[in-house]
């Protein structure tokens, strides 16, 4: 399914990942590498999947470390730099409203990984598009472990994807703000928020055990995903090994990061390493 006439997309990619520091203290969140491929470059490519590209059709907000977002992204879509903090997901989308002009809006976290073995990346998600109204608003989602936990809607926890109508995103300031409180909620209490089921796999890639957690079932049932020009001289079991990246050492459950380097002494469990001998414990249920 192609994506609808009326309707663009934006990639929100402008926040810090705090919890993911000191990994996002260099290198903004929405450009960690999963699967030795860059959160934002699959969010694109889930976007290309339902049609959306190019700049008139497809937007992505940046504010921390903007210049390396703008760099990555170049001319493949519209980019809206906040100036100081973020706006976040609300004002981001406000700082867009001259953009969106008058059209439907796919949101899209640059951080939430999805996966679903059954269909290519848009594909996946185009259920959620499928019939829409251009009134309601929509949200993708699974169902929660506790489905009267707070933060769920309709007993679903929300995979990273929201469909908005330009009724709602029309009076969004350019301020700081988020959805849940200025666009989802009221929905939800005007009966007009629908959550379409996500029958993939999810993970927000928020903390470091989830960062990982991604990356190792981006690697696939072979548990290990090493980059053409990665050296891996060492043991790997349960890895991804990024673009020039060196192990020499043992790593089990472990993201070696592009160009960064395990020495043949070294023996990490749960980590991710990054340059400069960086090493980020990932612990299953740690932060």
């Amino acid at each position: 399914m192609s994506a609808p006439d009326g309707l663009c997309a934006v990639v929100l990619a402008a926040g810090e990942g705090t919890r993911l520091r000191p990994l996002t203290a260099r290198v903004p969140k929405a450009l960690c590498p999963v699967g030795n491929v860059s959160l934002l470059d699959r969010a694109l490519g889930r976007l290309a999947g339902l049609g959306l590209t190019g700049r008139d059709r497809v937007a992505v907000n940046a504010c921390y470390l903007a210049d390396q977002v703008v760099a990555h992204v170049g001319d493949r879509a519209h980019l809206s730099v906040e100036p100081g903090d973020p706006l976040g997901t609300a004002g981001g989308l406000g700082n867009l409203r001259d953009w969106i002009a008058g059209r439907g809006v796919l949101v899209g976290n640059a951080d939430a990984y999805l996966a679903d073995p059954r269909r290519a990346p848009g594909p996946d998600v185009a259920a959620l598009l499928a019939g829409w109204d251009f009134r309601s608003v929509r949200l993708l989602g699974r169902p929660a472990p506790d489905p009267t936990a707070p933060g769920t809607f309709d007993g679903h926890v929300f995979t990273g994807f929201s469909l908005l109508p330009w009724h709602r995103v029309r009076e969004l300031p350019a301020s700081f703000g988020d959805l849940v409180r200025t666009v989802w909620r009221p929905a939800e209490a005007a009966g007009g928020l629908t959550v379409v089921p996500y029958p993939g796999t999810f993970f927000d890639t928020g903390t470091p055990a989830d960062y990982l957690a991604a990356n190792l079932h981006a690697a696939g049932d072979g548990g290990l995903l090493v980059a053409p020009d990665a050296t891996v001289t060492g043991r790997a079991r349960h890895a991804v090994v990024g673009t020039g990246a060196v192990v020499r050492g043992d790593v089990e459950r472990v993201v070696v990061w592009p160009g960064a380097t395990v020495g043949p002494d070294e023996r990490l469990r749960d980590a991710i390493r990054a340059g400069d001998g960086l090493t980020v414990p990932a612990t299953p249920g740690g932060s």
